[in-house]
């Protein structure tokens, strides 16, 4: 078997989750997430647009993850986020982080908006 080692760009993977937190590069999120290109750092929900509009041309796919289970998201953000030009894929939030991990260390232009477990 052949092994490779992966190397992430900017952005940091996902490396565990729990009951109301996420832990990125060592570091624990409490609540929400928000991660990507840009950094990463608390997210305050369906809400928090403007955060998510500030991603528009850094990205082309933004991971949005419910919860435990996969849930719609509001309208008006998912007309709002498309409006600007972002992809957007729904899934649970464990879901979203694992694929979040996997297209990251293939060097896509991608970011992770969760909502935690």
């Amino acid at each position: 078997m052949r092994l490779n080692e992966i190397t992430y760009t900017d952005a940091m993977p996902v490396e565990g989750y729990g009951p109301g937190f996420f832990r990125i590069g060592g570091e624990v999120v409490e609540g929400a997430l928000l991660t990507g290109p840009t950094g990463t750092g608390a997210w305050g929900g369906y809400d928090d647009a403007d955060a998510l509009l500030a991603l528009a041309g850094q990205i082309d796919v933004l991971f949005l993850g419910t919860g435990a289970e996969i849930a719609h998201m509001p309208a008006d953000l998912r007309a709002r986020l498309e409006e600007a030009g972002l992809g957007i894929e729904v899934m649970s939030s464990p879901s979203a982080a694992r694929t979040y991990n996997v297209l990251l260390s293939e060097g896509r232009r991608i970011a992770l908006a969760a909502l935690p477990v």
